[in-house]
Parts: C-alpha cells; structure tokens; sequence
C-alpha cells in the first residue's frame, strides 16, 4: 500500500504533504523523532508538517526528509510536488523603478514562468544613490558589529577577482555582511549596485534575466553598451537554492560585461573559473575562563555585544553583573554564530541570562526562528539551527561526512597532524589538507594560526550536530575510544618537553587540549581504562604545574585500583605509583604515597629503567625530607647523583646536586652549599637548562641569607625573579 492510498486529496488532485509525510513514515517504520535524527532536522519540524501547521517548508528540510525516508523517482517526485503547491509568482519591477524595462519572458513563455519561482529583484529600501553618486537598488544594510575588517578585505577582493563567494553556514551573517560591503563599495563601482535573490527552483534563464533586469537592460547583449566600461556590482543572494543555474548565468555575465563585479553569498560556491571563496567565520567570543568584571569588559568581544544589544531588545534591564560570567559561557556555547545569538537572546523576555545557559546550553540546535535574509524573501520561513548545520552537512560527500563525524570528537583546537592521527585507518593515515580545505570552504570550521601553526576547530553547532550524525551511524563509541588513543599519544610526546626550555610551549599545547584531555580521560576510564592509565600516567607534570594536584592524584588511584589495568605494563603503572606521590606532595599528603614511590623505585630497578629510576629517586628524596627523615632523603639523593654520573644523565646530576645542597644547609656547611650551587650551575649550564640555572641562583640568595648579608641576598632574589618572569 502506498501512502496515499484511499487518503482524501487536495484540489489539485494530489495527496496533501501531511498525508504523505506521515505514510512514508509508518511504511518505513520511524518515529517522528527517529525520522527527524535521520534526516537532521527538528523533531518540532517533523510534527509541525504532519498536522499541517508548516504549509510551505523549506525546499532543503524537504530534501532531507526525502532523502532520509529513502524516496526516489515517482514517489520523490510526488513528494516535493506536495511541499511546493503550484502558484503563479508575480513579476518584480526592475529595481530601476516602473520606467525602467522589464526582462523578456524565459523560454516556454510566460505560462511557464508562472510555474517556477523565480529569481528576485532586491527590494530597494535604501537610497537612490550613495554620496558619490552611484545609483544603489538594495536594501539598507543593518548595523555589523565585530565585521570592519571582514569588510575591508571582502571590498578589497572585488577589485582583484570578478566573482567572490561569502561562503557560510546559515546564519552566520553572509547576507549582512555582503549588503555592508555593497555600500562601502558603491563608490568603486559608478555604473551602479543591485541585487538579485535567488528562489526554489530558478533555472539560469530566472537568473540571467533578472540579473540583466536589475542593471537596467532588457537583454544581456545590451549590458556592455549599458555600463560603457564603468564598474558595476552584483549581489547573488541565496545560491545555494539554484547552484548549477546560478553558475550558468553568471558565467554568461562575466563574459559577457567584463566590468561587471559580482559579490555572492551560500553556503556552497558558485563554482566559477576565477572566482574566489571566502568563508565568513563566526563572530568573536570571549576566551574560556574569563570572569568579566562588567558589561563594558565583556563588550569588546562582538558576540558578547551582538547578544547584550538584542537582549535589550526582549528586557528594558541590562544583564546584571552576576549574569555576566552565564552571559560569556553563553556565547562561547553559541560559537559565536549571529543567528544562534538572535535566538537565544530573544528568550530574554521570559528567562535570565544565567536560566537560559542552564536551560538551552545543552541544546542549542533546536532553537528555532526567523530564517535570516531579506524581509520581503516569501521563501523564508522558520528554521531551527539543527536544519541550518543539515544543509551544510548534505553539501558534503558521503567519505567527507564520515570524517567530520570523526573531527566532532574534538572539544577544542586542533593540527592538521591530529586530525590525521584521528582519521587513521589502523596504519594507514590520509592527507587531511583537502578535507580541512573543503570544511573550511564551506564555512563548517575556524582556522587560526597567524602567530604559529594553524589550529581548527568545528563550529560548536557543526560539532553537535556531527557527534549527534555520529550517534545515529553507531560511530559514537568508536569514535570516541579513537580521540583517547590519538589525545593519549599527543600527552605522551609532549610529556619529556615539560622540563627545559621546551617548558613554556608543552604547557600552552596541553593548556590549549584541556578540554580533549579531560574528555578522552572520562571516556576512556569508563571504556577503555588502559588507554587511560598511558594517558594519566604521563600527564601528573604538567596536573601539578596547572594545580590540578588533587583531580589528578584521584584519576591516578581509581585508574589503578581498576582491576582492567591490572594486566598493564608494570612500568606504566610504575609511572602512575609515582605520579600519585609527586601529586600528593604538592598537598602535603606525601607522606601516605611513600610505599607507592618506593614500589615504583623497585619496578623500575628490575626493568632496568634508568629514567624511572632517576625520577622515583627525586620524588622519594622530596617526600622523605617532607617526612623528616633526611638521612634517608640524602641516601636517594646521593644515589641518584651516582646513577647519573655512571649514565651521562647531565640534568639529572644538577638536580641530585640540588638535593644535596639542602642537606649541605642543614649540616651548616654553607660553603659547600656554595660549592655544590655552583657544581649546579655548571651542569645546568651544560645542558641548556637556563630554568634550573635560575632555580639554583635563588637557592643561592638564601644561603646568602643564611650568611647574614641581607641586602644582597634581596637583590640577587629581585634579579632572579625578574628573570624567571622573563622566562615564562
């Protein structure tokens, strides 16, 4: 039985989409809501078409729904026909005005017009003309906040290529921002601005006579006589609702006027010879970890003011100061995309800032509102965030789909080497440099890196809406198991560099992984708790240095209490017994890890690990002096110095040395303190270790005032403070 057998139909003679929709759902056996996770759209949009209350749904929310109930031929047919009831489309006037001429009918004559909605003439709300004298048919653009560089490089492009793309996701602002731009550049281009709006369905003949239409011809052989050599700008809107068409007619345009610059905006490009992309990111959003003192502080960050300035809009009341710390986590959630911004700041009217994190922070793809774009667009509609990310994500080929679901597993920044890691297929790894080119070609990533290597990361609604894709596929666990190898493999490299002058830049690269450290060490301890012991083994350096001491210590002890590590590597879990001590000496609870240190000790003597030894060694003299127990404590240290020596190990014999030099103070041998600073100062020397150099010159200042020379010993302390500052 097919869905609309014995249904009531429409005037038209065809079954009424509700009807359809609702067959084609029960006959393949879905929910509403498993239909919606299928197709990516809002279980809201789902429910709203079955009863009827969305009469004209977007021609995308309409595909995706086809292509998720699995429709072909006939019966796609039959489906979109139902979505898209017949109508005649009124003729727009030229932009120029009543006078100006109007386009000749496309082929198949003016019956067949009347059956497509065709491309649009911009509605004209501005003025007739800029200051200079441009003639300008576009409607005034609204005010941008955080865009004056984008828009003085997108004016500066069209100088150079005669087509450039604003490419992004919906909502992310490419309408706003190509209006501003429009303006701006009304004085380059005196033979006159105009804008076209692409509809459903348009065929390259829409677009080309309307096109001509709004630069004042009636033909396109007219158009060169038409701008006599003079610069002129065309604004495309909307191309992705008639990709091949659009890329027909402007071909023909370019040709055919060679003056002629055209600015377009979709969320794919045209696809021209010549024609250059420019994705349009997100705004702006407050960095993590920022507490804001006041609005004012929280207002350079163009999301932040964006979200401040419509929330007025919905409350006569300026978020309070204990709103401000919910307000910036807000749009960090948000990522800073303009729509997401509107939606949610509208909530205003009937929730604080702080209730609407709480409420919609987790579910920010089912805001739903106003499809941004022109006010006169009778295409647009409502749309939820999830349909807007959707679209996007059906751009993308099957093996791209696949590897962005994979990408979503990364909370923050990332390399191009990670996202190779990640991408893996057991040994085999693929070039990711395409793949990140295509993301960021359709405005699906953020890329940074003027100062060092480029780092990336998913809009935060493309990484829902991917993990949530990943969930449906039945990827999610394998996806995730993957993150923790590869975030694993990363900590395990940089962990040696947490020493030396390599210090400040492991730091910041694990500082800049926090969130994907902690991620694949939740998701690991649960699934895979081998893969992470190797990652907190290698991590209580750098958990100490952040002061994340306690956490840590905590990770270590639950990791290897767990009976599935029990099989692990006895030096791994040598590393992870001495972790739990290191850690527990920076909160005075040393003492209770000296039978885990000395165990480690022992592990790492009878598998020869000289390395381990040297360490196990170093945290056992701290913990024993801590105990009072400095005789043990000097036996470790001198140990350790005798192992170094035998082995070349340079660092590790100015750290004994640094030891010892303790135990030289208490005896009251200050000049052997001095000697042995100065042994210190050779070796770290020797090494390039400039930190342990300073290290042992403020140890130095204490035993000059231990010496009695008070004002030296404070200035050699001021100098070395200064040069620690310096060093970072």
């Amino acid at each position: 039985m097919t869905p609309d057998h014995d249904r009531s139909r429409s005037p038209g003679g065809r079954t009424p989409l509700p009807d359809l929709l609702r067959g084609h759902r029960l006959a393949a056996g879905l929910t509403q809501a498993e239909l919606a996770t299928r197709a990516g759209v809002g279980v809201r949009t789902v429910r709203d078409l079955e009863r009827g209350r969305a009469t004209r749904p977007q021609r995308t929310t309409v595909d995706l729904l086809a292509d998720a109930l699995g429709l072909t031929g006939p019966a796609r047919q039959a489906f979109l026909a139902a979505a898209r009831p017949v109508q005649a489309v009124a003729p727009d006037l030229p932009a120029g005005g009543p006078d100006a001429a109007a386009p000749p009918p496309p082929a198949g004559g003016s019956d067949a017009a009347a059956r497509r909605p065709a491309a649009r003439h911009l509605p004209v709300t501005g003025a007739a003309a800029t200051d200079s004298g441009t003639p300008i048919a576009l409607p005034q653009p609204v005010p941008l906040l955080g865009r004056d560089r984008d828009v003085d490089e997108v004016a500066a492009l069209l100088a150079e290529r005669p087509v450039v793309s604003l490419v992004g996701l919906a909502g992310v602002g490419k309408t706003a921002l190509a209006l501003t731009v429009a303006y701006a550049a009304a004085a380059d281009h005196p033979a006159g601005v105009a804008g076209v709006l692409v509809g459903e369905g348009s065929d390259a003949a829409d677009v080309l006579a309307a096109s001509v239409a709004v630069l004042g011809v009636n033909r396109l052989a007219d158009l060169p006589c038409r701008l006599g050599g003079r610069p002129a700008l065309l604004l495309v809107d909307a191309v992705e609702r008639a990709p091949g068409p659009v890329a027909e007619a402007l071909r023909a345009l370019v040709a055919a006027a060679p003056t002629l610059r055209v600015l377009v905006t979709g969320r794919r490009p045209v696809g021209l010879p010549g024609e250059l992309v420019r994705p349009v990111a997100p705004l702006d959003v407050p960095p993590a970890g920022q507490q804001p003192a006041d609005v004012a502080e929280l207002a350079r960050w163009p999301a932040a003011t964006l979200f401040i300035a419509r929330l007025a809009q919905a409350r006569s009341e300026p978020p309070t100061r204990a709103e401000l710390p919910a307000l910036a986590a807000l749009v960090r959630r948000l990522g800073g995309l303009p729509l997401a911004i509107e939606l949610m700041a509208a909530r205003g009217r009937i929730l604080d800032v702080t209730e609407l994190l709480d409420r919609y922070g987790d579910r920010v793809l089912d805001l739903a509102g106003g499809r941004p774009g022109w006010e006169a667009d009778l295409a647009a509609g409502t749309v939820t965030l999830r349909e807007a990310v959707a679209t996007s994500y059906h751009l993308l080929a099957p093996a791209e789909r696949a590897a962005l679901r994979r990408l979503s597993a990364f909370r923050n920044r990332w390399s191009v080497e990670l996202a190779e890691d990640l991408l893996a297929d057991g040994e085999e790894r693929r070039d990711a440099v395409p793949l990140l080119d295509r993301l960021r070609e359709l405005g699906l990533l953020s890329v940074r890196g003027a100062a060092g290597p480029f780092r990336f990361r998913l809009l935060d609604a493309v990484r829902d809406f991917a993990t949530e894709q990943a969930a449906v596929e039945g990827e999610l666990t394998g996806i995730r198991r993957r993150h923790a190898v590869v975030v694993a493999g990363l900590v395990r490299r940089t962990a040696p560099n947490l020493v030396g002058a390599e210090l400040p830049a492991a730091v910041h690269l694990l500082d800049e992984a926090t969130s994907d450290i902690t991620a694949a060490l939740a998701h690991a301890a649960e699934d895979d708790p081998a893969t992470a012991l190797l990652l907190a083994a290698a991590l209580p350096r750098w958990w100490r240095l952040r002061g994340r001491d306690v956490s840590g210590r905590r990770w270590l002890r639950r990791l290897l209490a767990d009976p599935r590590t029990a099989d692990a590597s006895p030096v791994l879990r040598a590393w992870a017994l001495l972790g739990t001590a290191r850690l527990a000496a920076e909160h005075g609870a040393g003492g209770v890890e000296l039978p885990a240190a000395r165990n480690a000790l022992a592990i790492f003597r009878a598998a020869g690990d000289v390395t381990g030894e040297l360490s196990a060694r170093s945290v056992l003299c701290l913990l024993l002096s801590a105990a009072g127990t400095q005789g043990q404590a000097r036996e470790q240290a001198e140990a350790a110095l005798e192992l170094a020596t035998r082995h070349g190990r340079v660092r590790e014999m100015a750290v004994a040395h640094q030891h010892l030099t303790w135990h030289d103070v208490r005896a009251a041998d200050l000049a052997g303190a001095r000697r042995r600073l100065a042994t210190v100062d050779r070796l770290a020397t020797q090494c390039g270790e400039q930190r342990l150099r300073l290290l042992a010159r403020a140890d130095l200042a204490e035993v000059t005032r231990l010496e009695g020379r008070y004002v030296d010993a404070v200035e050699q302390g001021w100098r070395v403070a200064g040069a620690l500052v310096e060093l970072g």
